[in-house]
């Protein structure tokens, strides 16, 4: 009995022991799942809260300067600023390129004007608060203009041409130009060497400019009218920006002198030939003052009827083929090869107004001659004027600047 008592008591200890054993492995099972519990629910709490803290950020929103997105001005800067965080970077672009800017004080402004009709695209970043870097991106079309609001800038000399010493740079537009002072200010020339000059406004179709003397010779100049979407008044705009240069050759003179009936050329300064010359007659007198080669034709037909004199005028002639001709004025002087006069050149003025020499004297010039080479005429009483043909070199340097807008 003991030894079965005792075999009881053993077992029944055992069984406790199991059952010990399984409590603790319960228990340890137990302390696993309790401590996995709250490392979760803390984590879940963080993300909770970063949604709330984010939840609280102010979101970053762009501001712009223009109304209708769909129709943006051209002629006004764009300016982007940002609520909600600091803005860093700013790109502004079109299919034409980029449209340059600078951020200061927070705000974007554009430095260059937009291209009308064009779909531009703005992507800017900025910083929030909590650091955290965004992009957000706003489109915009500009306002649609008709060939009729817009004026076109033609430019001569042409780009890459070599002219004479007396060129002037002379920009026409097809419309009018009513701020003149505006579009000056974008109107730039300079030169290598540096010499001073400036604009004179003959209309608001035509600005030119010449330096105070004429250019030196070997001189490069660049002519940079930036002008695209530049407000020309009376709802116009600068059609588009144009650029050119150009260099000034040799110096040419010729000096002619109606009453002795001669000329004198001097390349650089040096005579290099004298020639006997007939110009215009009593009632057709040959303009004195300073003109300018507008144009160049190796033959040229020369009619009265586009100075305004009919057939039946005795005054009438129709040359059909004048050779080596150089245009020194709108209205119809000439510098040209006249042997039917040949007996006059040198002792007497009989032409309608142009400067008449030999076949081999007009070659030599037409030769050594380029657009812009000047002409200085003395000895009329009839006066050259400013708007017949180049005619800048008649104004003093002073008298010029006053055409200035900005004078």
């Amino acid at each position: 009995m003991r030894s079965r008592a005792l075999g009881s008591t053993h077992v029944a200890r055992r069984r406790t022991a199991v059952a010990a054993t399984m409590v603790l492995l319960t228990g340890g099972l137990g302390a696993c799942t309790a401590a996995s519990g709250p490392g979760e629910a803390a984590q879940g709490s963080a993300r909770a809260g970063n949604a709330a803290e984010e939840a609280r950020q102010e979101p970053v929103r762009l501001r712009t300067s223009w109304a209708d997105p769909a129709a943006v001005p051209i002629d006004t800067p764009v300016t982007v600023t940002a609520s909600g965080g600091t803005l860093e970077t700013v790109r502004v672009r079109s299919e034409a390129g980029a449209v340059e800017g600078t951020v200061s004080d927070g705000t974007w402004t554009s430095s260059t004007l937009l291209e009308p009709g064009t779909d531009y695209t703005v992507t800017a970043t900025a910083t929030r608060s909590d650091g955290r870097s965004v992009e957000r991106t706003r489109r915009f079309h500009t306002v649609d203009l008709t060939l009729d609001e817009q004026t076109f800038a033609s430019v001569a000399p042409l780009d890459g041409e070599t002219v004479g010493v007396g060129m002037p740079v002379v920009v026409t537009f097809d419309l009018p130009v009513t701020d003149r002072a505006l579009f000056e200010k974008h109107m730039r020339v300079t030169s290598t060497p540096a010499q001073k000059g400036s604009w004179y406004w003959l209309s608001d179709r035509e600005a030119h400019y010449r330096p105070a003397r004429y250019w030196k010779a070997g001189t490069d100049v660049s002519v940079d009218l930036d002008i695209n979407s530049l407000p020309a008044g009376n709802g116009i705009y600068g059609q588009e920006s144009r650029s050119i240069d150009f260099h000034v050759g040799d110096s040419v003179v010729s000096r002619v002198d109606v009453s002795t009936h001669t000329m004198r050329t001097f390349v650089n300064g040096t005579l290099a030939r004298t020639m006997p010359i007939s110009a215009g007659k009593a009632g057709w007198e040959t303009r004195s003052g300073t003109k300018v080669i507008i144009e160049k034709f190796r033959r040229k037909r020369m009619n009265a009827a586009t100075i305004g004199v009919d057939e039946s005028d005795p005054e009438y002639y129709d040359l059909s083929n004048v050779q080596y001709a150089m245009r020194v004025t709108y209205s119809g002087e000439f510098l040209h090869a006249a042997p039917w006069s040949a007996g006059s050149q040198g002792s007497a003025n009989v032409s309608h107004g142009c400067v008449g020499m030999s076949l081999a004297d007009a070659q030599w010039l037409y030769d050594r001659t380029r657009r812009g080479d000047v002409v200085e005429v003395t000895g009329s009483e009839r006066q050259m004027t400013l708007e017949n043909g180049f005619g800048d070199w008649n104004l003093s340097a002073a008298e010029w600047r006053q055409g200035s807008a900005l004078g």
